[in-house]
């Protein structure tokens, strides 16, 4: 129930299915292990991006704050044997693969 004195915030309601829901996706995440954007547990649950409209499955890593993705360019390796990337920028909606 809701107090009449407490102006109620759009989206800011809980309720029981909210505290078993999976936790929210963090603004920037990357693959590369060396990164400190890494998170393993949140990657092998299986993260999929949505950029522009468009499903990408080529994203190194993304930041929907700043708006951008990497994205490997092809086969071709740096002199580390490290993917090279492009920086794509525009709209990045990161989810969950099973909870679509």
């Amino acid at each position: 129930m809701t107090d009449p004195e407490t102006p109620e915030i759009p989206g800011t309601a809980t309720t029981g299915s909210e505290a078993t829901a999976a936790p929210a996706l963090p603004d920037r995440l990357s693959t590369d292990p060396a990164s400190p954007y890494y998170d393993e547990d949140l990657l092998t649950r299986g993260v999929g991006i949505k950029f522009r409209g468009a499903e990408k499955t080529n994203v190194e890593e993304y930041c929907v704050s700043e708006g951008w993705i990497r994205v490997s360019a092809g086969t071709a390796r740096d002199r580390k044997g490290r993917p090279l990337t492009l920086k794509l920028q525009g709209p990045v909606e990161p989810y969950l693969r099973g909870a679509e």
